[in-house]
């Protein structure tokens, strides 16, 4: 699909298939290699805070949930608070970065990220502790998208960009894991509360290599929010997320959950009718309408519904099957995050700029199918090296192949003024799949664990193996995710090796 830019300062005969570029008359922008490599440091290590704090405090909530008194029924909100504002405020963030300007909107999103950790870090009851991890997630809203865009912007030769979204998708594809690692270490050696406070050192370093070394990206010129879309959206999000939520305690058929998902459902449609007369819409329904992009959002969000509801699994395996300290179950995770460093740093990163990008993609969601697939063999008296750390290698190494091109695929063929609402699009896959795979598989697991019990009442050690066998029914579906994943991945994303696009826009 082409679409013509409809922006009044660009060249005759644009389209949104030409690569994004900075403006080289802006003093402001720094395009040297070196600058360009150094500014790649610190929006990673702000990627890195995003991807971590979405399960760093997965390993430290019971120690959380004892120092402040928090119920059951309320520690779920926790983790819920933080990536139900993430997800749902992601495109109004990815649209006021186009509007206010990249290196602003990353720099107030680093500021408000560090003073919402630091508050949640110091929380003395749960509604602060909550109330925190909702700004945190706010505010990550604003540096998400941020950061994706710049690297698109940024980087725009095929061999740059694909060295650029290697480190992108190494972040992406391990931050989870790296999160439940270091959870477990600042947990059990440090304070719960360290697993908020780390992000405070993190952030104040980033803010100073980024006000030195990112570029500054003209702003989009007479911008407006669409308010019509920012309310619609946000709360279609909101009551989808919220419904998935709760059906892991309530179940799929209560009201509690129905009546949130026909909501969701219905203010969705009505955004979409909305964008699609608005002047200035938040989300240009072209972003999405285009196969190859569309077709990565999908891959994504599919891929992270797998992808996180195993984390917690293995997370419950490790610690309560198999009896790991917090900090051996972090660490138990670290083949994991190895295979994705080298999925998307060795593979990737150098098979990326000549071939197409369904070639690593489906490839990488089938081994990463294998692996979940061996992870559903996990049992009571399982070994870690037999049982675990085999499929923790394919998942890992097929998590880095799908993730770097798959990621620089959503981004690709839009011009600077709507860089900023694609990136959020490719990260707001990326959450709300987060949110329902935790839900959707964690009810196959108490669904299946329920049924073992039912079946095997009265036998002794019954309820360890009905938990063990829950999470090997859920990790099964999660498999068999992926390889639906890889199947619409190769159906929908068609576009060549990215040597031959930018040699066909240049020479047309």
């Amino acid at each position: 699909m082409v679409t013509r830019s409809d922006d009044p300062q660009a060249p005759a005969g644009r389209d949104e298939r030409h690569p994004p570029t900075l403006d080289q008359s802006n003093p402001d922008v720094t395009n040297r290699s070196d600058a360009r490599w150094i500014a790649l440091i610190f929006v990673s290590l702000a990627q890195l805070m995003v991807a971590l704090d979405a399960t760093v405090i997965n390993i430290a909530l019971p120690s959380a949930q004892q120092s402040l008194h928090i119920t059951d029924p309320q520690r779920q909100w926790v983790v819920t608070a933080y990536t139900l504002a993430f997800g749902s405020l992601l495109l109004l963030g990815g649209r006021l970065a186009d509007v206010l300007g990249r290196k602003t909107t990353f720099l107030a999103g680093l500021i408000g990220f560090a003073a919402a950790s630091a508050a949640g870090g110091a929380a003395g009851s749960f509604l602060i502790l909550v109330t925190a991890r909702a700004l945190q997630g706010a505010f990550a809203a604003l540096l998400a998208p941020t950061v994706l865009s710049l690297l698109a912007l940024t980087f725009t030769e095929p061999k740059d960009r694909a060295k650029a979204f290697a480190v992108f998708g190494a972040i992406a594809g391990s931050g989870a894991a790296a999160g439940l690692l270091l959870g477990g270490l600042l947990t059990q050696y440090a304070s719960w509360r360290w697993c908020l406070f780390v992000n405070v050192p993190i952030a104040v370093v980033t803010l100073i290599g980024g006000l030195v070394y990112l570029p500054r990206v003209p702003r989009r010129k007479q911008g407006r929010i669409d308010l019509p879309g920012v309310v619609t959206v946000t709360g279609g999000l909101v009551m989808l997320v919220y419904g998935f939520s709760r059906a892991a305690s309530s179940g799929w058929t209560s009201t509690a959950v129905l009546v949130p998902l026909a909501g969701g459902i219905a203010l969705l449609g009505l955004f979409v009718a909305i964008e699609s007369r608005a002047n200035g819409p938040l989300l240009p329904l072209p972003i999405i309408l285009d196969r190859n992009r569309g077709g990565s959002y999908l891959t994504v969000a599919l891929t992270v519904i797998g992808m996180y509801g195993v984390f917690l699994f293995l997370s419950y395996y490790f610690q309560v099957v198999l009896g790991y300290s917090p900090a051996r179950a972090g660490v138990a995770f670290l083949p994991l995050s190895g295979a994705v460093l080298v999925g998307s740093t060795v593979i990737a990163r150098k098979l990326l700029p000549h071939l197409p990008p369904r070639l690593l993609i489906v490839p990488g969601l089938l081994i990463a199918a294998v692996g979940m697939a061996i992870l559903s063999g996990v049992d009571v008296h399982g070994s870690y090296p037999s049982h675990v750390l085999p499929g923790e290698l394919l998942l890992g190494l097929g998590m880095g192949c799908l993730f770097v091109p798959a990621m620089s695929t959503a981004t690709s063929g839009v011009g600077p003024r709507d860089a900023g609402v694609a990136s959020a699009t490719a990260n707001t896959a990326q959450q709300i799949g987060a949110s329902l795979g935790v839900a959707l598989l964690n009810t196959l697991a108490a669904n299946a664990t329920s049924a073992y019990l039912e079946s095997h009442h009265g036998q002794r050690y019954a309820h360890v193996e009905a938990l063990v066998h829950g999470y090997a029914v859920a990790t099964l579906w999660a498999s068999g995710i992926l390889v639906a994943a890889a199947v619409l991945a190769a159906i929908l994303i068609n576009a060549g090796k990215p040597e031959d696009r930018w040699e066909a826009i240049d020479n047309g």
